[in-house]
């Protein structure tokens, strides 16, 4: 799994797993992946961000921001999807549901 700069820099690694999902393949199968509008692509590449080189596969597509919780049995347990990218889930809510989850799911 490659790695960006600031997960380089972290002085600790989680406790648990973390997906990183280069192409949005996982993000596209739990239908949470959308294609920027031509508007919004020259926007982006006036500030030189260009999302189809930085995707590696020439698409301007990205994915809901979303969190979610799922057991080691593959059960998707919660998840939080918005497509506003400024509401996030808080992270406490996060550990809550970690912590509810049944005796050998607890990360």
């Amino acid at each position: 799994m490659a790695r960006t700069p600031r997960e380089t820099e972290e002085a600790k690694p989680p406790s648990f797993a973390m997906l990183r999902d280069f192409g949005n393949e996982v993000a596209e199968a739990y239908g949470l992946v959308f294609t920027l509008p031509d508007d919004l692509r020259a926007i982006y590449l006036k500030f030189g961000i260009d999302l189809a080189r930085g995707n590696g596969d020439g698409t301007w597509r990205l994915p809901v921001p979303a969190r979610l919780v799922v057991d080691r049995q593959g059960i998707v347990r919660d998840v939080d999807a918005d497509p506003d990218y400024t509401r996030r889930s808080e992270p406490a809510r996060t550990v809550e549901i970690l912590r509810s989850l049944p005796g050998k799911e607890r990360a």
